[in-house]
């Protein structure tokens, strides 16, 4: 029985009919795909895409210098150099990133302690040459100037898991 059962599959091609079948339902049900240039999926708060330095409202950056960023990141991707400013504290004069060198770990936003340095939402930074990807002082803060109020909702929303 064995022998006429795989034979009469084979010229009913059953196979082949219940693979279309597959294919005709899927063909009715919404799509799963989204025009990405134009669309965009979701992002989860905890997302970590492009480096940010963050300022206080008053325009003040939050960076204090105390430089755990600098010696909790795993690739050494992180440079920075401080002085002390007139009132006493102290303040970066450099703040480097090298982007070739991360690995989007995030150990820099967890070990800093007033939220200076943060990971933002925008995973659409690519660029033609290695140099355009060392990140300066300028930039990271130019970069959490631009992106600020969603930093502070990521940040908020992610609270609870901190």
């Amino acid at each position: 029985m064995g022998y006429l059962s795989r034979t009469a599959r084979s010229f009913l091609l059953s196979e082949l009919v219940s693979g279309m079948s597959v294919t005709l339902k899927a063909f009715f049900k919404p799509k799963a795909t989204i025009n990405y240039p134009y669309e965009k999926g979701p992002l989860s708060p905890r997302f970590r895409g492009e480096h940010a330095l963050r300022r206080y409202p008053n325009g003040e950056e939050r960076c204090i210098a105390c430089k755990l960023c600098e010696a909790t990141c795993p690739a050494e991707a992180i440079t920075i150099e401080a002085e002390p400013r007139d009132d006493g504290s102290r303040r970066t004069t450099r703040y480097d990133i090298d982007m070739t060198k991360c690995i989007y770990c995030g150990l820099c936003e967890e070990a800093c302690p007033v939220d200076a340095i943060v990971e933002g939402p925008n995973y659409e930074f690519a660029t033609e040459t290695r140099e355009e990807l060392m990140y300066n002082k300028d930039k990271l803060l130019a970069n959490g100037d631009r992106w600020e109020s969603v930093l502070a909702r990521r940040l908020e929303l992610d609270a609870p898991y901190r």
